[in-house]
This record gives C-alpha cells, sequence and structure tokens, in this order.
C-alpha cells in the first residue's frame, strides 16, 4: 500500500455498521479490507474525552472550530510554499518536514492528545483559544521574518546591480583606482568614458579634440567588458561640460564618477553588508519556519480532533462512544473513497438527507435538518473531513 498526501478523517457511532449488504460485518474490518479493495493505509484517530457545555455552545464551538482549522491550513500550506522556495521540501512534505522528529504520516497514524500542555480539565472553548491564539503567534513569527527576509534580499539584489551590468550602467567603486584619477587639483580633473569596442579606434583618434584643454595622450583604458571599454581622460574642470556633451555625440557614454575613498568604502560594505543580513536571515527564516510547521502542525491536528469530538457529539449525542479513524487515503482517489464511505454509512442521516432519483444526496433540499444548515454547506451524513497536505 503506498502512502498519499491525501487523508480522510472519519467518526461513525460505535455501534455503526456498513449497509449494502455488509451490515453484518464489523466496521473496522470493513474498512481494513472493503474499503478501496482494502487499498487504504487505516489507524485509530485516538481522541480523549472533553469537557462540552450546552447544546448552543457547542453550536459555537463548532463554527469557530471550522475557521480556526482553515485558518491553521493556511498558515501549514504558507510554510511549506516558503521553504519550498528554498528547496528545503517539495509536495510529498510529510517525507522532508519531521514532525517531533517523525515524519508526518507516523505522527497522524500514532496521533495523541498532548495531555500536559493541553489539559483536559478545560473546557473546548478554552483548549481551542489557547491553540489558536499560539499557532496565530507562530503564523505571524514567520510571515513577520519572511517579510524581513524579503526586504534583505531586494536590498542585495539591488547592491548586486550595482555589480552587475557591463561598463556603461554598472558601478565603478570595485574597479577604480586612485591612480586612476587627478586628485586635489584646483584645475585638473579627470572623467570616466564607456567607449563601445565598436569605436575603440575612433575615440583613440578624436578624444583630445572633443574639448579644449584636454591633456593629450592621458587616455588610459581602465577596465573592458564583452562591449564596453573604460577609458579615462585627464583634462581641465572648465572644459567638463563640453568633453561630455561632444563624447555623447559620438555615441560615447561619459560616466559621472567623483572618486572618494569614503563612499567607495561605503559602497563595498553597504553590499558586504546586505549580503551578510541576507545569508543570516535566510538562516533564521528556515529555522523558524521548519519548527514554526512542526508546531501548528500538532495544534492544527489537536483543533481536528477537537472538531472531530464537537461534531460527533452534536450528530450521534451522548455518551460519547464514537469510532474515530484516519484514513490514508491512495493518489486519486479521494472523491471515490469518500462516496464508498457515503455510499456504506449515509444511512446515518437518518431523514435529514433527500437523495435524487440516482440514490444521490441532494445538498439543495430545504428539508436538512437545522444544525445542518446552521453550521456547514458541505454537510455530510456523518462526521468526514477530507485532509490534503501539500
Amino acid at each position: 500500500m503506498s502512502l498519499s498526501n491525501e487523508f480522510i478523517l472519519l467518526s461513525l457511532p460505535l455501534n455503526a455498521k456498513p449497509a449494502n449488504g455488509a451490515g453484518s460485518r464489523d466496521t473496522n474490518q470493513w474498512l481494513e479490507s472493503s474499503l478501496l479493495d482494502g487499498s487504504c493505509n487505516i489507524n485509530n484517530f485516538i481522541i480523549p474525552e472533553f469537557k462540552i457545555g450546552s447544546l448552543d455552545n457547542l453550536i459555537v464551538d463548532s463554527e469557530e472550530l471550522t475557521k480556526m482549522d482553515t485558518n491553521m491550513a493556511n498558515s501549514v500550506n504558507k510554510i511549506v510554499e516558503i521553504l519550498s522556495n528554498f528547496q528545503e521540501t517539495n509536495t510529498n512534505a510529510f517525507k522532508t518536514i519531521s514532525i517531533g522528529n517523525v515524519n508526518v504520516y507516523s505522527y497522524l497514524s500514532n496521533f495523541q492528545w498532548e495531555t500536559r500542555k493541553y489539559r483536559l480539565d478545560k473546557s473546548v472553548k478554552e483548549l481551542a483559544d489557547a491553540i489558536s491564539t499560539e499557532s496565530q503567534q507562530l503564523d505571524n513569527d514567520v510571515r513577520a521574518t519572511y517579510t524581513n527576509y524579503n526586504n534583505s534580499k531586494t536590498s542585495l539584489q539591488a547592491a548586486e546591480r550595482k555589480k552587475t551590468g557591463d561598463l556603461s550602467v554598472r558601478s565603478l567603486h570595485d574597479i577604480v583606482k586612485p591612480e586612476d584619477f587627478i586628485l586635489n587639483s584646483e584645475h585638473l580633473t579627470t572623467i570616466l568614458v564607456a567607449v563601445p569596442k565598436t569605436l575603440k579606434d575612433d575615440f583613440q583618434e578624436n578624444y583630445e579634440k572633443l574639448a579644449d584643454n584636454i591633456v593629450p595622450s592621458s587616455a588610459t583604458v581602465i577596465a573592458k567588458d564583452a562591449e564596453y571599454i573604460l577609458y579615462n581622460v585627464h583634462l581641465f574642470k572648465k572644459s567638463v561640460n563640453k568633453f561630455n556633451i561632444a563624447a555623447r555625440e559620438r555615441k560615447y557614454i561619459p560616466r559621472e564618477f567623483n572618486y572618494s575613498e569614503e563612499l567607495i568604502d561605503q559602497l563595498k560594505k553597504e553590499h558586504d553588508s546586505a549580503a551578510k543580513l541576507e545569508h543570516s536571515l535566510k538562516i533564521q527564516l528556515i529555522r523558524l519556519a521548519k519548527t514554526a510547521y512542526a508546531d501548528i502542525f500538532i495544534n492544527w491536528f489537536h483543533i481536528k480532533a477537537l472538531r472531530i469530538y464537537v461534531e460527533s457529539v452534536l450528530r450521534y449525542g451522548l455518551p460519547p462512544h464514537f469510532n474515530t479513524k484516519i484514513v490514508n487515503v491512495p493518489p486519486k482517489q479521494l472523491t471515490k473513497c469518500k462516496n464508498e464511505l457515503i455510499s456504506s454509512f449515509g444511512y446515518l442521516s437518518g431523514n435529514a438527507f433527500a437523495k435524487d432519483k440516482k440514490g444521490n444526496i441532494n445538498h439543495q433540499d430545504t428539508s436538512l435538518n437545522q444544525y445542518a444548515t446552521i453550521v456547514d454547506t458541505e454537510y455530510e451524513p456523518f462526521v468526514l473531513y477530507e485532509v490534503t497536505l501539500l
């Protein structure tokens, strides 16, 4: 039997038996041997007894638990998405992200309520609120760290852009040296020009004619790339504007650059700092996401346990004698598995459902009982929840 990322959580009355001619068979035996011809992995999903209040309180609890269930599923999926961006996981999450040093399938197959953390002397509402609050804080921490990481990544990319590109656009702070410039002169200065390689000869023949007061034979090659050659040219400060205008007309590209060791050092530190921050936040995010995934996942299935218990009491009444299972469904068989379960245990709805001529449940029927219409538009004839892990 192959494992998959699709599960069904199921709760039936303890005395329920499958219909369709198999009513004399034990439910557990039928689930093991007949559901999808015995191809499912079936395990008990053990749920303790919880403190419950009035029927009205249970209905309110049911509504809140449904919202919490959805929120935690979104949190788990978001974390898987984040970790996938770093190739820390893949679509088969339970093989790559551990839950308390075991894979997800092992955890779910041996689910136990953590009574020391979530004491059973508290009400369903108190337990649900405590679990939800902790999970929301973890989710907020992950999202805040993810935002910080993305901001640092954007800053690093901006710093990287200054180091990439051709010589006509890239930052020159890591290319030029002090000896490439005339510094601290009252009248003379140095300008940088990126010249297309196709215009190399043209530039060398004509740069001294572009303006007055250019130092003869002062053009020197500083750097080259696939498209451009970077030259420096020494000239009088009063001739800079005229030189730049003439250079652009001949399709040379003057690069504005005022040499300053402080600025160059600052730009280098800026890039190094951005790189270190991005790396640090990446490590922090991955560690936090893995820890939060495990904690929120555990909390998520504690919420599901509460939800199953509350729904079972509302459906089947007291005392709480329920047969609760977790079914790992073979790949692409979720709908078929669900239909087989409904076919065998749909009678548990009694008269709550009308059926069409083909025997299928009509969810649009106006005679649905009051609880069904209040709680869930996807109301099933017994307690059944689908879970698909990313």
